[in-house]
């Protein structure tokens, strides 16, 4: 049975539990430990009853244990239990119901269908069939609740599933949990009080999150934000920021190592937006005289996976004081890193890309003052649209020559990872790589059409349809192939095959997975054929180097 897996609230409901089993049990102390209210319903031991005498002494001192939210019925079950034992507030239609007789008892049928006749939610042992609802194996850590189902194919192997993921989380995990919900409801209640202040409502409209944990993320999620917008004190100015700032919580969530969200400031990330636009960051503090060398190193991570790492850039990585990271660079990377290094994540999140880069400067000035070694990683190579050059000349002038380390841009491998050779005889006789983005959000000028060429969009995808439209100004044709690469080499690595008149339908339709590239041009065609009878093809996967990776 294939299911929605849901987390439902129990706290106060009344799960009824038929049977005398050890399966019973298990479900009592479940239930108990989320909140609801048991009744029991099985035969007293003795006088031919199957109840064991040492499950009966387990019940008894359950209900000792739990006074007032356990209760047995010494006595078989009877249909009418199902509308007699709930609560008041719902007619005494009971909540749920676990059936947990023996495989072989004729009740259990019966039992299942009159709960599905009374809408009541019913779970019977070991029968997919007669259920409404199966319970997965589950692991807990405080608020983090992780569900594993096969859908009934074996509840052993759900647990050695359960197991093996689990083992893989950090195991400061659940504080991640915990501060993401904190600054989740610290965002709100200042956006909140903030439109109060400026609507002069107290039941001012508030959006307050509507979050699905599986909801697709939409192609907004990177929706270009622009910087130094001035407030005017108007409600219109405090809703974008409020859009704003939750856009920029899901990309902290989105960006941030796991075990590093259970260390983030809240009072320092909440503050983020009340800085003034254009506001120089605070003042370093006075460092003592350096202890040893400094060095700083303009370090390329490559694609994404970490196996394309130079080996230049591993020995960086796992030799530095300091290690001063962009937000893309993923977490593979990311766990090469020496558990006693000092690593910061940027936090260029929108609308504060220029106030997060001074920062990195600031924090690494600050750093090479103190003779430590500081390694500036940054996603693809350093120098390709990754303002390496603003920071060599930054940490030149201030007296510090940078040690350049390249990295593998995505420009070139993303299309090699989906299966696109940007140059091909008879195909494309040249590449082009552009930008979508300027400074400050500005618009690049749009390259004019050449059938021979491949052409590579950067940071272009929160902007597609502004790009697309600007192509067609310039007479691009609308039928050229095209595809958008996402997380190039990653484990989730995404490709969209399309035209140039698809590609914005199918970008919003299928969401946002970033960071991404767009590609142009019949290359896209060269090795893997475009399917002209669809609009768009979605692929999951390296086309080409999944066995390699």
């Amino acid at each position: 049975m294939t299911g929605l897996l849901t987390v439902q609230k129990c706290t106060d409901q009344v799960h009824v539990i038929v049977g005398a089993t050890a399966l019973a049990l298990h479900r009592i102390a479940k239930s108990l430990e989320y909140g609801a209210r048991v009744v029991v319903v099985a035969p007293a031991p003795g006088d031919g009853s199957v109840t064991p005498e040492p499950w009966a002494s387990s019940v008894a001192a359950r209900i000792e244990t739990h006074a007032g939210r356990l209760q047995w019925l010494q006595r078989p079950f009877d249909l009418a239990d199902l509308t007699t034992l709930g609560r008041p507030e719902v007619d005494a239609v009971v909540d749920t119901v676990f059936v947990a007789l023996p495989a072989f008892d004729a009740q259990a049928a019966s039992i299942s269908a009159a709960c599905l006749r009374l809408r009541i939610p019913v779970n019977v042992a070991d029968s997919a069939e007669l259920s409404s609802f199966t319970l997965p194996s589950t692991y807990t850590d405080g608020p983090l609740q992780i569900g594993v189902s096969t859908s009934g194919a074996g509840c052993r192997l759900a647990n050695k599933i359960r197991r093996l993921v689990t083992a893989a989380l950090p195991a400061n995990v659940a504080d991640s949990c915990a501060k993401v919900g904190q600054l989740k409801r610290r965002i709100q209640h200042e956006d909140l009080r903030e439109l109060q202040e400026k609507s002069g409502l107290d039941d001012v409209y508030h959006n307050v999150g509507q979050d699905d944990d599986d909801a697709l993320q939409t192609y907004k999620f990177m929706q270009l934000v622009k910087e130094h917008a001035v407030d005017d004190g108007s409600v219109e100015f405090a809703e974008a920021q409020k859009k704003q700032r939750m856009r920029w919580l899901a990309q902290i969530v989105e960006y941030y190592p796991l075990a590093q969200l259970a260390t983030i400031s809240i009072d320092s990330l909440s503050s983020t937006y009340k800085q003034a636009p254009g506001a120089a960051p605070e003042a370093a503090p006075v460092a003592p005289p350096p202890a040893s060398k400094p060095t700083i190193s303009l370090v390329g991570s490559g694609p994404g996976a970490p196996g394309f790492l130079t080996t230049a850039a591993h020995a960086a990585i796992t030799t530095a004081d300091l290690i001063l990271s962009d937000k893309l660079v993923p977490q593979g990377v990311l766990d090469l890193i020496p558990k006693h290094t000092e690593t910061y994540i940027a936090s260029k999140f929108p609308g504060n890309a220029e106030r997060a880069q001074q920062e990195l400067l600031d924090l690494g000035l600050a750093a090479l003052k103190q003779g430590k070694s500081v390694v500036r990683l940054k996603q693809g190579d350093p120098y390709i649209f990754g303002r390496g050059a603003e920071e060599y000349i930054f940490f030149r002038d201030h007296g510090y020559e940078c040690i350049v380390i390249p990295g593998i841009t995505s420009a070139l491998s993303g299309p090699l990872m989906a299966g696109i050779s940007p140059t091909q005889r008879e195909v494309a006789d040249q590449v082009l790589i552009c930008t979508g983005t300027g400074r400050r959000g500005a618009v690049p000028d749009t390259p004019e059409f050449v059938p021979t060429r491949t052409t590579v969009f950067l940071m272009a995808l929160h902007r597609l349809a502004e790009t697309i439209d600007r192509l067609r100004l310039k007479d691009w044709p609308m039928a050229t192939p095209c595809a958008i690469i996402e997380r190039a080499s990653c484990p989730d690595q995404r490709t969209i095959r399309t035209t140039l008149e698809h590609v914005v339908e199918a970008f919003h339709a299928e969401g946002s997975m970033p960071p991404g590239i767009l590609i142009v041009g019949d290359a896209c065609n060269g090795m893997i054929p475009y399917d002209a009878t669809q609009k768009w093809t979605k692929h999951h996967g390296c086309a080409l180097f999944d066995a390699a990776l």
